[in-house]
């Protein structure tokens, strides 16, 4: 029966996860020719400081909920008056957050965004605070039952609605500026937070284990439990939050001085963070759900303390991101310029996606290995190697952007990952105590990459036709002579199960 459940789950995991990710592709793209570079830059700036007070209001209570949840269930209750306080505390925290947010908006967009257009927006976000921690609480509770479903469904209909209500929005606003269009379209997200809240307590209604009992007696948990799980995670995830928005804030100032126009650097900005990274990150989507499936058996594997399974399930995860990551890197070389014509009409985002593919693979790798690790218990170390990151990344944006511009950006980003990528996989091997596959996780995909991309320009170059057609048949070229190399010498052993794999070369 868990067998079962847990089939189950991954499928709409899958799935829902894979819709999302469309959903979102498709609504970043619409909202990118809305409001252009510049909207997009103020934006992304704009959701850097929102991300703080989230992190107050909700990521400690994702957690929380789950484990007192699961441990009022262990222990042969219901979950109600659980549900209650965690609610309860939720709605506080939100509140909290909200109401900071709204007293500080007109000083954080004239000091820290450095834009006193990012006020509005500021403020018309702050209400979805409140519905996004309970919704939260109520999430951890449903993962605690082992049901996915209602997040599914809950996320599938915040999404419509906001693509529905900024559709409606943006209408009227996008003509007047870069400040009005913003606000428009983070109403979309106020309104569709609240809609998943209403959808997320429509589903505790229904549910028999919300509801009270007469096992209620017992108090579920102690507020020393709720502070033991839920002052960790906050201070860390604000921590965090705290030196993302630091250093989201110093890319546009920086760009400012070297480029003596804020309106520019605020759309070199938009241009990378708000359209070039989404689109890269786009196919791992297809290598998160995939992998969804061995990420809690690395869990498993390792609290039975088996380290042989452990390593191979290792394996096979690094060998099959390794697979993917190589070719969506090849893609993005080869193709990028012409993905971000037809998506966003802007040649300039093009350039950033072919020069950013060529890392495609190890920020990829670098997802996968951070997954692992954290299936590991070792999220105290993704932390510390995630503030170092950020702390190296502040200091080469002071240091290089004001000189050398938005390519010294790519330049550091390149350098991150890559630095990210060695200090997670150095943890990962030492953790599991097993040995780098080198070969099959990295040489092997990045070799089937290099003769694909020199097939790409050839097809590029012999292909008649209109550009459209030539891009397609490069496509089907470059993908199926990926794929026909990894069948060939083996790259598509990482798909099979280990009995039914052939010996490496």
């Amino acid at each position: 029966m868990q067998i079962r459940v847990y089939l189950k789950n991954a499928a709409i995991l899958t799935v829902s996860g894979l819709v999302l990710r469309v959903l979102g592709m498709a609504f970043r793209v619409f909202v990118a020719s809305s409001i252009g570079s510049e909207g997009m830059g103020l934006y992304q700036l704009i959701l850097s400081v929102y991300m703080v007070f989230v992190s107050l209001a909700s990521s400690g209570m994702n957690v929380a909920s789950t484990r007192l949840a699961a441990q009022s269930l262990a222990r042969g209750r219901s979950m109600a008056r659980t549900v209650s306080g965690l609610v309860v505390t939720a709605g506080a925290l939100g509140f909290a957050a909200m109401g900071a947010q709204l007293i500080l908006a007109e000083p954080l967009a004239r000091y820290v965004l450095h834009d006193v257009r990012g006020a509005l927006s500021l403020k018309i976000l702050a209400p979805s605070l409140p519905v996004m921690a309970v919704a939260g609480a109520l999430r951890g509770c449903f993962l605690a039952r082992r049901r996915v479903e209602p997040n599914a469904v809950a996320q599938l209909i915040e999404q419509l609605v906001r693509m529905g209500v900024v559709w409606l929005a943006l209408r009227r606003t996008a003509v007047w500026g870069a400040e009005y269009a913003c606000a428009a379209v983070l109403v979309g997200n106020t309104v569709s937070e609240a809609v998943s809240c209403a959808v997320m307590a429509g589903f505790a209604g229904k549910d028999p284990a919300f509801r009270s009992d007469a096992g209620d007696g017992q108090r579920p948990y102690t507020r020393r439990e709720l502070a033991g799980i839920l002052l960790p995670v906050e201070g860390s995830r604000i921590l965090a939050s705290v030196l993302q928005a630091a250093e989201s804030s110093l890319i546009p100032l920086c760009l400012t001085l070297y480029l003596g126009d804020r309106t520019q650097a605020v759309s070199q900005y938009g241009a990378i963070k708000g359209m070039a990274i989404p689109l890269l990150f786009f196919p791992f989507s297809i290598l998160s759900a995939l992998s969804s499936l061995l990420m809690p058996e690395i869990a498993r594997a390792n609290a039975r303390r088996d380290t042989a399974a452990t390593a191979r399930l290792i394996d096979g995860t690094m060998r099959m991101a390794g697979l993917f990551s190589a070719l969506a890197g090849c893609c993005f070389v080869l193709f990028g310029k012409e993905a971000a014509v037809l998506l966003y009409g802007d040649v300039q985002v093009g350039e950033y996606i072919r020069v950013l593919g060529l890392v495609a693979p190890f920020m990829y790798l670098e997802s996968m290995v951070d997954g692992i690790l954290k299936g590991l218990g070792e999220q105290l170390a993704t932390f510390r190697y995630s503030l170092l990151d950020s702390a190296l990344r502040i200091l080469g944006i002071v240091v290089l952007l004001p000189r050398y511009g938005i390519w010294a950006f790519l330049g550091i980003m390149a350098a991150s990952n890559l630095l990210t990528f060695a200090l997670n996989t150095r943890r990962m091997l030492r953790r599991a105590r097993m040995r780098p596959g080198w070969w099959s996780w990295f040489v092997r995909p990045a070799l089937f990459g290099l003769l694909c991309t020199g097939l790409g320009l050839g097809a590029l170059c012999l292909l008649p036709g209109s550009e459209l057609l030539k891009l397609a048949g490069a496509a089907g070229v470059v993908c199926g002579g990926y794929l026909a190399l990894s069948f060939c010498w083996g790259g598509l052993d990482a798909l099979l199960p280990a009995r039914m794999r052939r010996t490496r070369i």
